[in-house]
C-alpha cells in the first residue's frame, strides 16, 4: 500500500503543474476529499463529495468566463479567441490595479 501511495502522490506533483489554470475538478478536490475521508475512515465518501465540489467549482469557473468573454466581445465586436482567452483579455483591461482581476477590485458594501 505504501508504495501505492508514494507513486501516486509523486503523479500528483508531477501532473499538478501541467494542469489549466482552470479550478481544480473531480480528480484535485476528489483525491483531496479522499485523503481528508481517509483520515477519518470515510475515503470513498469523501472522495465523491470532494469530486461534486470540484465539477462544481470548474462549472462555476467557467459559467463567469463564458459571461466575461461575452462583454468582451460586447466591448470588441469581431475579437477572436477562445471564452478563456477574451474573459482574461476582459480582466486584464478592467483592473484597476495590476495583477488583480476585475473581480477582486470591487468595492465591497455592507447594507
Amino acid at each position: 500500500m505504501r508504495p501505492f501511495l508514494g507513486l501516486s502522490l509523486l503523479t500528483l506533483a508531477v501532473a499538478a503543474p501541467l494542469a489549466h489554470a482552470e479550478p481544480g475538478g473531480c480528480l484535485k478536490y476528489g483525491a483531496a476529499g479522499a485523503v481528508g475521508g481517509h483520515l477519518v475512515n470515510h475515503g470513498v465518501i469523501g472522495a465523491v463529495g470532494g469530486c461534486a465540489t470540484g465539477m462544481y467549482k470548474r462549472h462555476e469557473y467557467r459559467k463567469e468566463a463564458r459571461e466575461k468573454a461575452a462583454l468582451y466581445d460586447k466591448e470588441h465586436p469581431g475579437a477572436k479567441g477562445s471564452y478563456e482567452e477574451k474573459a482574461t483579455a476582459y480582466d486584464v483591461e478592467h483592473s484597476t490595479q495590476p495583477g488583480k482581476s476585475a473581480s477582486s477590485d470591487a468595492p465591497v458594501t455592507k447594507d
